[in-house]
């Protein structure tokens, strides 16, 4: 049991039809629990089960709806001023002015990875879009390979994968 800051309430965790007896500036008071009180309480059992939507800050939706759609392919799911949902699968890619404008720049703060068939077609089919490449494609593993680049804004993006073709 635990007092709260004004220390005239206390709180308990206890069983369905359980009597808490407590005092208060000296008057002795009844509480009894119904099945109904406990709805608001903390679930100990709730878990997040998936992501639907990464949303990242950008400063011109338009110039950034040219990078995401054109260059990289991905389709417009729905747009409204200052925000777009762009389909990555399983996934959401929500671009959003206010999210840049309400929380700022933070340099190399996360990336958002594209998983492909193949690393090296990713590489040469995004680069002859016009992306340009931080790093170019390199084993992670003896079976995985990544290549990574940054939108407009500066965030950081890759893609990942197996390689089932030349480099070149």
């Amino acid at each position: 049991m635990k007092r709260n800051s004004s220390q005239r309430t206390w709180f308990a965790k206890l069983p369905i039809g359980i009597r808490i007896s407590f005092a208060v500036n000296s008057e002795t008071s009844t509480l009894w629990l119904r099945k109904g009180d406990l709805q608001n309480m903390e679930q100990t059992d709730f878990r997040l089960e998936e992501v639907g939507v990464i949303m990242i800050g950008v400063s011109d939706l338009s110039r950034s709806l040219g990078f995401y759609c054109e260059k990289l392919g991905l389709n417009l799911q729905r747009e409204f001023p200052g925000i777009a949902f762009l389909d990555g699968g399983s996934v959401a890619l929500c671009l959003s002015e206010p999210t840049a404008k309400m929380r700022g720049r933070l340099p190399g703060s996360g990336e958002i990875g594209f998983s492909v068939k193949d690393v090296n077609a990713a590489y040469r089919g995004l680069e002859a879009r016009g992306v340009t490449f931080t790093h170019g494609p390199r084993s992670l593993t003896p079976t995985h390979w990544i290549a990574n680049f940054d939108d407009p804004d500066g965030n950081h993006l890759s893609v990942s994968g197996p390689v089932a073709s030349s480099p070149e």
